[in-house]
C-alpha cells in the first residue's frame, strides 16, 4: 500500500458533471446537488484502511453538515473492481448499508469522473461553495489511520465546510488528505 497526498487547492476548479449509478439503483448527476449551500464530493472505496479508519465519523459529520448547514455530500468509488473485487458494486451496497450512509454512494466504473476531478487517493475530499467553486481540497481530520479524534478543532473537513457555507470563500490552512491510490485500470 502506497500512501498518496492530495495536491494543493486549485481555486479555479469548478465541480464537474457526472451521471453515475448509486447503491440505491438510481442515477445521480451534479444537478441533483445544486440546491445546497455547499457540496462535498468525496472519492472513497470499501477496502482502503484510511477510509475504514474514518468511515463512522465521516457518516456522522456528513449528517451534521446536512442538517445544520444544508451541505450536500456524494461519495464516488472509482477503483478497478476487477483487480479489487472488495470494491465491487455489490460490496458497495453492503458497505453503505453497514455504515448507514446518509448520502449517495456512486460507482465510477469508467473512471472518467475521477480523472475529471483529478482524484488521486481514497479518501479524497473536494469541498465546493454554493457556486460550485472549489474551496477545500484537504483531509478529513488529522487522525490518518489512527482512531478518530473527536475534538472539534481537529475536524478539518467539517470546520472547512462550515467556513465555506458562512463566507463562500476557501478555507484557510488546508492539510492534504492522505490515502491509498486510486486503483486505475491497466
Amino acid at each position: 500500500m502506497v500512501a498518496l497526498s492530495t495536491p494543493n487547492l486549485d481555486t479555479n476548479f469548478s465541480a464537474q458533471d457526472f451521471n453515475l449509478l448509486g447503491v440505491d439503483n438510481k442515477y445521480y448527476s451534479l444537478n441533483d446537488f445544486c440546491n445546497f449551500k455547499a457540496l462535498i464530493v468525496m472519492f472513497i472505496c470499501n477496502h482502503c484502511p484510511y477510509v475504514k479508519a474514518i468511515i463512522t465519523k465521516l457518516v456522522h459529520d456528513m449528517k451534521e453538515l446536512h442538517i445544520k448547514y444544508n451541505v450536500g455530500a456524494v461519495a464516488i468509488m472509482s477503483n478497478d473492481t476487477e483487480s479489487y473485487p472488495e470494491d465491487s458494486y455489490e460490496n458497495m451496497v453492503l458497505f453503505a448499508k453497514e455504515h448507514k450512509f446518509n448520502f449517495p454512494y456512486l460507482i465510477d466504473d469508467t473512471q472518467e469522473v475521477a480523472k475529471k476531478y483529478g482524484a488521486v487517493c481514497t479518501p479524497d475530499f473536494f469541498g465546493f461553495n454554493s457556486e460550485l467553486k472549489l474551496c477545500y481540497r484537504g483531509c478529513f481530520d488529522k487522525s490518518g489511520m489512527n482512531e478518530i479524534n473527536n475534538e472539534q478543532k481537529d475536524r478539518d473537513l467539517l470546520n472547512a465546510m462550515v467556513y465555506i457555507v458562512t463566507t463562500g470563500k476557501p478555507a484557510e490552512n488546508q492539510r492534504s488528505s492522505i490515502g491509498c491510490s486510486i486503483k486505475w485500470k491497466g
